[in-house]
């Protein structure tokens, strides 16, 4: 097993290689509730140059808009925002919520230290500061955009079944773990169109979840762009699944499609 410097220093390279500034992706998210799927929005990645956040070079962006269905009920429009340094160490993040009336904002800046990451964590609304404290966390760590990021970090080519990669993600005042684990190179369809994909399990230590065990499942596009291609969350309430619609402006040719 390497070293989490050795293994962070590798996953910079190939983040590096994976992903540009430019790069766009869309994905259509669905909530299911016993036998009923239903639509519930749309959220858009996007990856560009970034400048006077905290020495920051990249930004890392998630937009999630919620379809007029669910505008009717629980109106959703948040914005997740990272900041990374030359490094792709994150640097700051910051998350917007407006989600059936209630308003927020999420601030994480995080600096590195030779044994642990301090993270100062504000939240505040329009009407008080509701959060302000500052974390404490060994091993690598990001917000929840950055599970992604750490994700396409990974080089896809040395991969092993069992191989694990612990992550500490901060949300408020909570660090939550989680850990991937890597199974298998799997094929993956959706709307006539198959894609070759390297498929992860994540155990998830969070009350949100219905499950700690596989709280969550990933399926990653087996190119040397490693988009996710499909997401599947089991919630106490139901499941939230992820599907890859589109994208522009990637590094590489999206090889891992396969048109029927």
């Amino acid at each position: 097993m390497l070293c989490l410097c050795c293994r962070q220093t590798s996953a910079q390279n190939h983040r590096a290689a994976a992903m540009k500034h430019g790069e766009k992706a869309t994905y259509d998210i669905y909530f299911k509730w016993g036998l009923i799927m239903s639509r519930a929005g749309d959220a858009t990645f996007s990856y560009d140059k970034a400048s006077a956040v905290n020495k920051a070079s990249s930004q890392y962006r998630m937009l999630f808009k919620s379809t007029k269905f669910f505008d009717s009920f629980y109106k959703i429009r948040d914005t997740l925002s990272a900041y990374y340094n030359d490094s792709h160490e994150l640097v700051y993040s910051q998350k917007n919520t407006d989600e059936g009336g209630y308003y927020s904002i999420d601030k994480l800046t995080f600096t590195y230290g030779k044994e642990n990451t301090r993270i100062h964590s504000l939240r505040y609304t329009p009407s008080r500061v509701r959060i302000d404290t500052v974390l404490t966390v060994e091993g690598d760590v990001a917000d929840l955009l950055g599970v992604v990021y750490y994700l396409r970090g990974l080089n896809r080519t040395k991969l092993q079944s069992g191989d694990t990669y612990p992550l500490t993600v901060a949300i408020g005042r909570d660090l939550v773990k989680i850990q991937f684990t890597y199974r298998n190179q799997a094929i993956i369809e959706r709307d006539k169109v198959k894609y070759n994909t390297r498929y992860f399990i994540i155990d998830i230590y969070d009350e949100a979840f219905e499950s700690t065990k596989t709280s969550a499942e990933v399926w990653i596009g087996d190119d040397d762009n490693f988009l996710p291609v499909k997401v599947r969350g089991k919630l106490k309430i139901g499941y939230a699944e992820i599907y890859y619609r589109e994208s522009s402006g990637l590094s590489h040719p999206l090889k891992c499609r396969i048109e029927m």
